[in-house]
């Protein structure tokens, strides 16, 4: 998407596409718009799912990784944010704990997992490739889903 394109679209209050720069993102514990396996969320072991990391373009110079529930009761509820994550990164493990984690929605640095309080929740993981000077260069989203 050009600059100007992507300027109007956020001026209009447009959201931009879910991916763009090519970069994918994907896991092999759940498709995308599916349902979290239990083990992934507060009900099971509460460890993050292993993610496959795909098409970083070469501008990139840091990643980073969020998860959120827009879903939640309050707004957005970030389960997962990590910063400075290295852009030759092309898979996280399960468990793993990529670049620098942050502290979450539950007040706990790294990984928070799926706890709706009541319904089916969408749980979107987006990861964002940084150039040098932090502007954006590429995103990819995976959305899960999880009802208790």
């Amino acid at each position: 998407m050009n600059r100007t394109l992507l300027a109007l679209v956020l001026l209009f209050g447009c959201s931009q596409p879910d991916s763009f720069g090519g970069m994918t993102l994907s896991s092999p514990a759940f498709a995308n718009n599916e349902h979290i396996p239990k083990q992934y969320t507060c009900d099971g072991a509460n460890i993050s799912p292993p993610l496959v990391i795909g098409g970083v373009p070469s501008a990139a110079k840091s990643l980073t990784l969020v998860v959120t529930d827009p879903d939640a009761p309050g707004g957005a509820f970030t389960h997962w944010k990590a910063i400075n994550i290295g852009p030759n990164l092309t898979m996280i493990t399960e468990g793993g704990h990529p670049g620098q984690e942050q502290t979450n929605g539950f007040g706990k640095v790294g990984y928070g997992g799926p706890c709706p309080p009541s319904g089916e929740h969408h749980y979107v993981f987006t990861l964002t490739a940084l150039d040098g000077n932090g502007k954006s260069v590429a995103q990819a989203k995976l959305t899960g889903t999880y009802k208790r």
